[in-house]
């Protein structure tokens, strides 16, 4: 997957990170310079001896703030957790599985606080400023990671998605974000934000390098890449199913014009695509009406730690926390009942169709002076959340697209599979990447 040698490009990639006019300093909490020189050597020396370990071999890799290094503090992007202090035992499943492939980890990235957030403002380390306007929101919560790769400061970037916490800041930034099937990836060794819809994922510039990286955390290092030893998927004759109704509320006119054109194209390419009306949705808000899984299951996390430090915990984070309160038990049981249902529901609705197709968020990325109050932040960081929250809620897979955006800001494509369906998903995407790029 890798041009050579790694280490030439390694190194320009810690000038990228060290460059005082750029946003490593926001983009990057721990750089792992001399591991990472290390490693890139290690990875070179393995290409001039004919030897590989797979298609990650020589990869330059970030890794999110919430996961597990050995012997390093798991800050999650906290101020509170960094001054606690707890040492890593061991790396996190993920991490071991990068290392074993012969990724050269570059970094630990900057992440919205405790990683509950789509816009990803972090107060305590500064916020790294979109790629594509430095006076914009990167997305979150991984906005470290997709700032990395946009500038060129690593090859992939691990996050993870919850709500939408790869696909919103790849959206945002102008490159591909994948949220795999929940189950395919361990979540073990990564800081938690909700038991139920935590997720393990990649961004890079192109579906094959996160459909690489993706192979390699799911153990499954054979399905490398989207079409390994096939002629390239066809678009024509797929089966996407164009999601109406929630998914296209409140549009803004960027994302509106881009999607349409989006559409238009792929029908011109000759897939059959249809219009899909889509009650699960409405079904879906009325279950999360008392709040849904991630404020009680943070609150759970955090309860103790607010007590103490709360003051000292980004006030919008907090306040979404805190509302984890008011959900009652009985609530919460009946909430993962009603999910088992529509999780069902969903699949079965999908059986006829190859993906889904929708704005991975219905706004470009805000000015961060739009969110600078809790009164403007709210709803920003809802209409952010809003389409790829229901992937993780339907226990599906999903993929952000950058759409051609000439010079203005980027907007992300999303294409939704069935649980279980990645492989197909990502030749799909990579299908949809080629066309798009045409």
């Amino acid at each position: 997957m890798t041009q050579r040698p790694s280490r030439d490009r390694l190194e320009q990639a810690l000038d990228r990170i060290a460059d005082p006019a750029g946003e490593g300093t926001r983009a990057c909490l721990t750089v792992y310079a001399e591991a990472a020189r290390a490693a890139a050597d290690a990875a070179d020396a393995r290409w001039r001896a004919g030897i590989t370990l797979g298609p990650l071999d020589g990869a330059i890799v970030s890794i999110k703030d919430l996961f597990d290094v050995a012997g390093e503090v798991t800050r999650a992007g906290s101020k509170v957790l960094a001054e606690e202090g707890a040492l890593a035992a061991a790396d996190a499943p993920v991490v071991r599985r990068l290392r074993a492939a012969g990724a050269v980890i570059v970094a630990k990235t900057n992440m919205t606080e405790f990683a509950f957030s789509g816009i990803g403002i972090n107060p305590h380390y500064g916020t790294p400023g979109n790629p594509a306007d430095r006076a914009r929101v990167p997305g979150g919560s991984t906005s470290g990671g997709a700032v990395a790769v946009a500038d060129a400061m690593c090859d992939i970037a691990i996050g993870t998605d919850t709500g939408g916490s790869t696909r919103i800041p790849a959206a945002l930034c102008g490159i591909v974000g994948f949220k795999p099937s929940k189950l395919r990836i361990p979540t073990e060794g990564a800081f938690p934000l909700s038991y139920t819809l935590d997720s393990v994922g990649p961004m890079a510039r192109t579906v094959a390098d996160c459909a690489r990286a993706d192979a390699v955390m799911a153990a499954e290092v054979a399905a490398a890449d989207p079409a390994p030893d096939r002629e390239p998927l066809r678009l024509a004759g797929l089966r996407l199913g164009a999601a109406q109704g929630l998914p296209l509320k409140d549009l803004d006119a960027t994302v509106s014009s881009r999607f349409a054109a989006a559409l238009a194209g792929l029908d011109k390419a000759g897939v059959r695509l249809s219009e899909e009306q889509l009650s699960l949705f409405e079904d879906l808000l009325q279950a999360n009406l008392k709040g849904g899984f991630s404020p009680p299951e943070a609150y759970a996390i955090h309860r103790e730690r607010l007590k103490r430090r709360g003051g000292d915990v980004d006030q919008n984070v907090r306040a979404r926390i805190e509302r984890g309160r008011e959900m009652s038990a009985s609530d919460y049981v009946e909430l993962a009942r009603v999910r088992t249902r529509l999780v069902q529901a969903m699949d079965a609705r999908l059986a006829d169709l190859d993906a889904l197709v929708m704005p991975t968020t219905p706004i470009v990325a805000p000015k961060m002076s739009e969110v600078a109050t809790p009164e403007t932040f709210m709803p920003k960081n809802f209409l952010l959340l809003r389409n790829t929250a229901t992937v993780n809620f339907f226990d599906l897979c999903a993929v952000s697209l950058p759409l051609p955006r000439r010079d203005g800001l980027p907007v992300g494509l999303m294409l939704v599979g069935r649980n279980g369906h990645d492989r197909h998903l990502l030749r799909i995407a990579a299908a949809v990447e080629q066309h798009l790029s045409a």
